[in-house]
């Protein structure tokens, strides 16, 4: 079917719109809000994510300004199922109990809807239906697979190491309350699961762009 002009008004205005959300809520999460610990706002998923829209957003938005030739598929690919995962998660676990990733504390109304809500829909939206990047999902699936692995790690060995808080029945210093409460062989089932969805994510996005460049 006929392809979206990227380089159009309505596209360029969309790209825009997500670019300054995503850079604005980068620079805010990252120089101003309020962080305590080692780590600082990195020690949360949800900041990795954003970080890498904002990054997704701007090499989109170049792509429709002409200013690169490059696609950045993989990018977007990577971005998107990343910031779907997060929104997966997040809402899943609040609905159960919202101090399993807040500890009781509360989130800004405003933070916490476009973090876990607009913003991954926005990097969803682009991806499927103006660049249409899901194909080939192969060449997503190792650096998928990386950043996660890297942020497991990252959690394991730096964050739990030097935070103190929160606190669990099991261990400390693990960004989300929860995990503390889970031993070493339960976490690593938690990770392996959430591993297997990310990839299951981007099989299901890859299905859905093909309906869309097959009839949209």
């Amino acid at each position: 079917m006929k392809e979206i002009d990227i380089h159009s008004r309505p596209v360029l205005s969309y790209r825009w719109a997500v670019f300054l959300l995503a850079a604005g809520y980068t620079v805010y999460n990252i120089l101003f809000n309020e962080w305590t610990g080692p780590g600082g706002p990195f020690r949360y998923l949800t900041i990795w994510a954003l970080v890498l829209s904002f990054y997704a957003a701007s090499r989109m938005l170049a792509r429709s300004e002409k200013r690169i030739e490059r696609k950045h598929e993989v990018t977007a690919m990577v971005a998107a199922v990343l910031n779907g995962m997060v929104a997966l998660l997040y809402w899943r676990l609040f609905l159960i109990d919202p101090s399993l990733v807040n500890g009781g504390n509360e989130i800004i109304w405003w933070q916490e809807y476009y973090l876990h809500g607009l913003g991954p829909a926005l990097q969803i939206i682009d991806a499927l239906f103006i660049g249409r990047v899901f194909r080939r999902i192969w060449r997503a699936v190792l650096p998928l697979v990386a950043v996660i692995g890297a942020y497991i790690l990252w959690s394991e060995l730096f964050v739990q190491r030097f935070n103190d808080s929160p606190t669990g029945s099991v261990t400390s210093g693990l960004p989300y309350p929860f995990m503390n409460s889970m031993e070493l062989a339960e976490r690593g089932m938690f990770y392996g699961s959430n591993m297997v969805v990310a990839l299951l994510m981007l099989a299901g996005f890859a299905a859905v762009g093909w309906v869309i460049r097959r009839f949209l």
